[in-house]
């Protein structure tokens, strides 16, 4: 089964914004925290929010306290008001693309225009739009209501941000042949009518289009009539256990697209069991790869491969023979960490990878044995590296197993509510970077010539940003999750666009250091070679955002596996020249 996942699919702008607002707000906010009404059309992210205490104010109290924050659809400006006369403290995290459409319509309420609205009466943006129009608007929801209306000397027409492009454009030919001065405003969001575009091509290269999204969204509703009206079986899911599994049996090309308020969790979740469903469609070897992919994956052992074939490589770069002893340690250490880190994260886990945090519930025990075994097995090679090497580890694994545990005592915090090195923005990132550095390229360089050199500093630099490009893009896919759990990732910080810009530029530049350190001596001439990898990891982003890999499973493969690369970029070029 080939499946084709829409590029649009998942939160907007305006929804990833107000989400962000409740949980920014939940953290720092003293009292009470609520949403006037449901934030977002998403029963699965609502109860995310009611376990983090985040209530839902369903009416109009006359005295309370606590923060408010009012929903992405807005509401009327009258209850706005009403809400801080009680006593609250508003937050507006409506959607900036719905206050245009408000500010539109009050600057011609105000100067006595009628205001026509093409949306669902009911739908909760469409009553905040009402509340603007100073009693003079009219709802519509099709052409036929449209042109039962009578003719108004002056007014103007809106949309509601999720509507049907098509249907727009119909009633807008309609206004201008039969009311030409009628004032027009294509207030459509440009992220929904990218999606409904997005699923018509789908559509017409898939048997089936699977929509994942809230019952109750108006936006998700609307990219399901547009499928079924391309003719082609449609099913619109909350989440991936309403997949008809049965149904699914005879598709050889799925689409999936997703509405604005549907978290990427989510998304993965049903990019994963459809992609379970596929293996049962192909024959004997490609499922037991696909078993071996996922097993290797899930126990940590094909990422500590991929630390012990980045420590060989760094070792060719500094010209350094390379020792059998270097490469199982870095794969050791890596394996240990990376194996206790998943465990500790399973709270997050159940949001990015729910598979991978029932794989650690489940198998607890032997993957707990297995950690810290590897551990020991790394400290004990260090050991008989030099006790330099010895204690540098020792530091790394403490401060590893350390990373989410609470360091100052209660009510002691130091800046920004530091308590836990996981409180410090951006610090996975960094200091798993920093760790794969070490344990790559300086302790092979003490070992091998007593000290640091200024080789084994250059190549600590290149296996450093590799690394650090690694775990930036994989908290890049992890960002919603991590931000429902409080965990602060340099995505986060950045922004998403502006992390995927920087990785772009941290694999161009890892690519030039290659022959850069080796034309001023600084490196053997592996590091030429050794370099294409992180070109490699450029193209692995790129497939990203065109949304080609779809599932953790096989992008992560895919993305771990460039340091399988950079071993074998080694060895070739180191075996030719010895």
């Amino acid at each position: 089964m080939k499946l084709t996942l829409a590029r649009t699919a998942g939160f907007c702008m305006g929804v990833r914004r107000a989400v962000d607002m409740v949980l920014d707000a939940s953290n720092r906010a003293d009292g009470s925290v609520y949403t006037y009404g449901p934030l977002i059309h998403n029963s699965q992210v609502l109860d995310i929010l009611k376990n983090k205490g985040i209530s839902v104010l369903d009416y109009l109290p006359e005295s309370g306290n606590g923060t408010v924050l009012i929903r992405a659809h807005g509401v009327p400006p009258s209850e706005t008001k009403q809400l801080e006369v009680a006593g609250f403290s508003v937050i507006d995290a409506t959607c900036p693309r719905v206050i245009k459409v408000q500010t539109i319509i009050h600057k011609y309420a105000k100067a006595g225009y009628d205001t026509l609205i093409l949306g669902d009466a009911d739908h909760a943006e469409v009553k905040g739009l009402m509340g603007y129009t100073h009693g003079k608007g009219h709802v519509v929801q099709n052409l036929d209501e449209l042109q039962k209306l009578p003719e108004y000397s002056q007014a103007i027409m809106v949309a509601q941000t999720t509507q049907n492009h098509d249907l727009f454009s119909n009633a807008s030919t309609y206004l201008e042949s039969c009311h030409p001065h009628y004032l027009l405003f294509n207030t459509i969001c440009d992220s929904t009518s990218k999606r409904q575009v997005e699923v018509k091509d789908i559509a017409k290269e898939s048997d089936a289009v699977v929509i994942v999204g809230g019952k109750n969204s108006g936006n998700t509703q609307r990219l399901t009539q547009i499928v079924q009206q391309q003719g082609i079986p449609a099913y619109h899911i909350e989440t991936e256990d309403d997949l008809p599994e049965q149904e699914f049996q005879s598709y050889q090309r799925v689409g999936i697209t997703a509405g604005a308020s549907t978290p990427n969790w989510i998304i993965n979740r049903v990019c994963h069991r459809l992609e379970a469903l596929s293996s049962t469609q192909q024959g004997l070897i490609l499922k037991s790869w696909q078993s071996i992919q996922q097993t290797l994956l899930l126990t940590n052992l094909f990422v500590g491969l991929g630390a012990g074939c980045l420590a060989f490589a760094c070792m060719c770069m500094q010209g350094i023979p390379p020792v059998f002893q270097q490469v199982m340690m870095a794969f050791l250490y890596v394996l240990s960490m990376h194996t206790l880190n998943n465990y500790i994260s399973r709270k997050a886990e159940r949001y990015n990878y729910p598979y991978r945090a029932a794989f650690y519930e489940k198998f607890r025990l032997p993957l707990l044995t297995m950690a810290f075994s590897a551990g020991l097995a790394g400290l004990i090679l260090a050991y008989y590296q030099g006790p330099v090497a010895f204690i540098i580890l020792l530091t790394m694994s403490i401060l590893g197993m350390a990373y989410k545990v609470r360091i100052l005592p209660p009510g002691m915090t130091v800046l920004y509510n530091i308590q836990k090195i996981q409180d410090i923005p951006g610090s996975k990132t960094i200091l798993i970077a920093v760790a794969w550095g070490v344990v790559t390229s300086i302790l092979p360089s003490i070992s091998a010539n007593g000290s640091i050199t200024f080789s084994s500093l250059s190549v600590f630099m290149w296996s450093t940003g590799l690394v650090f490009a690694r775990s930036a893009f994989f908290d890049l896919l992890d960002i919603q999750g991590n931000r429902i759990v409080g965990q602060e990732t340099l995505p986060g910080l950045l922004g998403e666009k502006r992390t995927m810009k920087l990785l772009r530029i941290l694999s161009i530049t890892l690519f030039l250091c290659g022959p850069i350190f080796y034309f001023f001596g600084l490196t053997h001439v592996t590091s030429v070679f050794v370099c294409i990898s992180s070109i490699l990891f450029y193209y692995f982003m790129q497939v990203f955002e065109k949304k080609r890999l779809l599932s953790g499973t096989r992008l992560n493969f895919f993305v771990e596996s460039h340091f399988i690369v950079c071993g074998i970029m080694a060895w070739i070029p180191w075996w030719l020249t010895i």
